[in-house]
Order: C-alpha cells, then sequence, then structure tokens
C-alpha cells in the first residue's frame, strides 16, 4: 500500500491510489470501490494469500515445550537470584523457586528445532516450523495481553488483527466474510472492527456437540421460506440504496448494505462448508477427530482449514486451557494431549494439498509461564506448583507462508526471563504478519479523531531474519 486507507471510505482511498496499478490490478480496485469485502492487489510482493491463528488462551509454558533452561533445571526446587523488579513478585512466587521441567525438550528433524516430548504431533513437523523463542508483550494479565495480541492495544476498543487484514486485502470468497473466528471467548474485542467496517468484523463460529445445531447463529430463518426472505431482503436493500444515492455516500450505511449481502449469500455456502462428515476417514484421523482428547479440537482446526481452502482471508481457531497456576506437570499434559495431533495435523494436510505456502498458520499464546514456581497453597510440595505469567518472553511458532522452515529466532538469559537476542515485541509480530501479506503496516490506517490508527500503533518493525 502506498497512502493510508480513510474514513473517506475505501472507495475515496481507491481512487487517490489508482495510479501506477495495471489493467488487471484497475478491475480489482473498481470492483473494491464499491465492495469492501472485494479482492484487492497490493504493491507490496505477497509472501501468503491468507492467515490462520491458531490461540492457545492461558498462556502456554515455553519452557516446559520448547525453551528448556539447564541453570533452571540444575536449580530446581531452590531459590534462583532472578533479577526480577519487586513490582514484579507476586503473591505464591516471592520464593523464586526454580522449577525444572520434567518431560524432556529435545532437537528435532534435521533442523534440530526444540520441541517437548509432550508435542509428539509437532516434534514431527519440526523442519516445518519457525520457532521465535523471545516474542514480548506488555502486561502480565490475560485480559490486556490477549487485547494487544489481537488488537495492538492492551486497552479500550480497537480493530482486531483479522479485521485489519479483512480491510486490507478483502476476501477471496464473495460468499463468505474476509474474517471468521472459531470457538471464541465472551470477550468480543478480539474479533470485533471496532471503527472499521461492520462488514470486517469476525463471524463467530462454534462448532456444536449436535450436528443438528446451527455451527453459526442466525445463519437460517424458520420463520418463512426462501422465496420470501429473498424478496424481503431485495425489498430492504433497494430501501438502503435509494437512502444512499439521496444522502450522498455514507461509509456506515454502505458497509451495513455490504454486510447484508454478505449474509444472505453465507446461507448457501457456509452450511456446505461447516460439515466435515464429507472429509475422509483418513483426514479426520489426521486432526484426531474421534479421539476422547483431541475431537473438539480436532475439528476446529479441519474446519479452519476448509474455510481457508475456500479463500477466507483470516481464520482464527481458539484452543483454551493453558493457564496453569497449579500442578502444572499434571495439567499441561493433558492441554498438550488436546492440542498437539490437530495442530500438527491441519500443517501436514495444508501441505499435502499444496496450501502451506500460500497460508501463513501462527500459533501462539498472548504469554508465557515464569521459571520459577507457584505454589498457590502455600505449603504444597514443587511437584505441585505452577507457573505464573510472564508477558517478558514466550514462544510463538509461524509456518508456511514466507517464513523460515525449520529456523529458531531468538534467545532469553540463563533464567529463561528476558530476551538476549532477537527480541520480538507484538506490534514487530504484527507488522511481520502484515508485511508476509502484501500488507505496509505503517500505510495500513484509519483516520479518527485527527490520527491515522494502525494495528502497531506507533512502533513496529518487520523481523526479516524469519522470511525465507
Amino acid at each position: 500500500m502506498t497512502a493510508p486507507f480513510s474514513s473517506l471510505s475505501r472507495r475515496a482511498w481507491l481512487q487517490r491510489t489508482s495510479a501506477g496499478f495495471g489493467a488487471m490490478a484497475l478491475h480489482g480496485l473498481a470492483q473494491g470501490a464499491a465492495n469492501p469485502l472485494a479482492p484487492l492487489p497490493s504493491r507490496l510482493q505477497a509472501r501468503a494469500k491468507r492467515v490462520i491463528f491458531l490461540y492457545m488462551a492461558g498462556g502456554p509454558s515455553q519452557m516446559d515445550l520448547f525453551d528448556p533452561k539447564p541453570l533452571i533445571q540444575k536449580k530446581h526446587g531452590h531459590s534462583v537470584a532472578v533479577p526480577l523488579p519487586e513490582k514484579d513478585k507476586h503473591v505464591s512466587t516471592a520464593k523464586l523457586l526454580a522449577l525444572g521441567t520434567e518431560i524432556p525438550v529435545r532437537p528435532r528433524g534435521q533442523s534440530g528445532v526444540t520441541i517437548s516430548d509432550l508435542l509428539p504431533h509437532t516434534a514431527a513437523i519440526a523442519d516445518e516450523l519457525c520457532l521465535l523463542r523471545a516474542v514480548h508483550a506488555d502486561n502480565n494479565q490475560h485480559g490486556p495481553a490477549a487485547l494487544q495480541f489481537h488488537t495492538g492495544v492492551t486497552a479500550e476498543a480497537r480493530p482486531s488483527m483479522g479485521s485489519w487484514i479483512s480491510y486490507g486485502l478483502g476476501t477471496e470468497n464473495q460468499n463468505l466474510p474476509g474474517f471468521l473466528t472459531i470457538h471464541p471467548g465472551i470477550e468480543t474485542r478480539l474479533y470485533g472492527s471496532s471503527f472499521l467496517p461492520a462488514a470486517h468484523q469476525g463471524t463467530p463460529v462454534v462448532l456444536p456437540a449436535k450436528v443438528t445445531d446451527p455451527a453459526i447463529d442466525f445463519l437460517t430463518d424458520a420463520t418463512t421460506d426462501s422465496a420470501t426472505q429473498r424478496r424481503r431482503f431485495d425489498f430492504i436493500q433497494r430501501m438502503n440504496r435509494r437512502l444512499i444515492e439521496h444522502d450522498a455516500a455514507d461509509v456506515r450505511l454502505e458497509g451495513m448494505v455490504q454486510s447484508l449481502e454478505t449474509a444472505f449469500r453465507m446461507q448457501t455456502a457456509a452450511p456446505g462448508l461447516v460439515d466435515l462428515s464429507k472429509e475422509t476417514e483418513a483426514t479426520k484421523k489426521l486432526y484426531g477427530i474421534g479421539g476422547k482428547a483431541t475431537d473438539k479440537n480436532g475439528r476446529a482446526c479441519l474446519l479452519a482449514r476448509r474455510l481457508s481452502e475456500a479463500g477466507v482471508r483470516f481464520v482464527q481457531v481458539t484452543l483454551d486451557g493453558w493457564d496453569h497456576h497449579g500442578d502444572i506437570r499434571g495439567n499441561l499434559p493433558k492441554s498438550c494431549a488436546a492440542a498437539d495431533q490437530p495442530c500438527a495435523g491441519l500443517i501436514r494436510d495444508l501441505q499435502s494439498r499444496g496450501l502451506l505456502d500460500e497460508t501463513l498458520v501462527v500459533w501462539s499464546g498472548e504469554f508465557g509461564r515464569t521459571p520459577w514456581s507457584q505454589d498457590l497453597s502455600g505449603t504444597s510440595p514443587i511437584e505441585k506448583h505452577g507457573r505464573e505469567h510472564q508477558p517478558d518472553s514466550f514462544c510463538t511458532w509461524m509456518a508456511g507462508g514466507g517464513v523460515k522452515a525449520g529456523f529458531m529466532h531468538g534467545e532469553t538469559d540463563e533464567f529463561g526471563y528476558r530476551p538476549v537476542a532477537g527480541r520480538v515485541h507484538l506490534h514487530d509480530l504484527h507488522a511481520t504478519i502484515l508485511h508476509l501479506l502484501g500488507l505496509d503496516h505503517e500505510h495500513l490506517t484509519w483516520r479518527k479523531l485527527g490520527r491515522d490508527y494502525r494495528l502497531t500503533d506507533v512502533s513496529g518493525e518487520v523481523v526479516r531474519e524469519i522470511i525465507a
């Protein structure tokens, strides 16, 4: 992008920046002027066409899964002199007892990417992964940290990452939204569009336990037949367009008209996509569908592949259960068992279909966990301790979509606390994701109250070391 988007509407921005595009691109720009979800060309080289974000809600322990520390292992059960500010010492962690990793974390594949035995399926695809070991955020509480990972800020309502990407690129399938979120939590800001047009907000999908239950709310209207619904819809849209013509351009009304049209088309396209019954048994087995621990997440990850393959620009999957304040040795294996096979199955499935190179997969929690233990009761043995939140450094892996495969970037100190090399702030991560999609994070903006807002706020650098 060579100029910011603004509240003058996508149409005005496209008219101002059409010079320099080829004939085919101009056709796409003309579509984008009338349709906020039309696919848009980009002047930057795009390595990926779409994103699947696997969100491990709660904060996985990077030390137990990807970044073991010999010093902590050696000092297990003893106090360690971590350079921790007094303000960051919390109740039940003040003793700073080193909590070693019980299950080995080993180099894997030809690349040597370090992965725990708790993640055997992920370990088997190590040579496809780009592991970032020094990611950091700005807040140690779940709400603000999750908000920052999804929207770039720790407070207020801002457009989510998926909304920015939908806004910048549109969707490849005009019968579907540009952004869907599978099994989202109650915090709607994590997939909201805020001041961006409503057409770019995430559409929530909850896979039901019963196949007869709807996965997307209000997708069907049981009160009338389809012909009557079509006539009703056409009448409403004619009235809306007449109002637009009478009052000149109205960004909000234009967005509402397009949202209604997309919702109507979804009634035909979406039911078939959320129906997983037609997938082969081999594919279902790959994701762990039918398994006691893996069924829910397996179905969610398979649906993410189906939606992505169908042209949805940004698909978000929430896999929760990673908040291990107590008995991490007993509870972490359960979380890993539920997520390992579905996530690895997604990578293998994308690869087998020739989709991995053009699909960027991002796996991460909102932060990591401390290398020292947390004793919630104050009296339990260290083997029953958990780990506190740690935004100062944690691990994120990426795959496909233009990132280096079988590559590790970043290091933390001997305590596993502070980054010492390859430090990646969340703004840097967001800038890199946008760059891989062919978007310039400094130019993808929206003017509001006299300021150009963007996903990366006022900072962020593309992490070029991880780009293939």
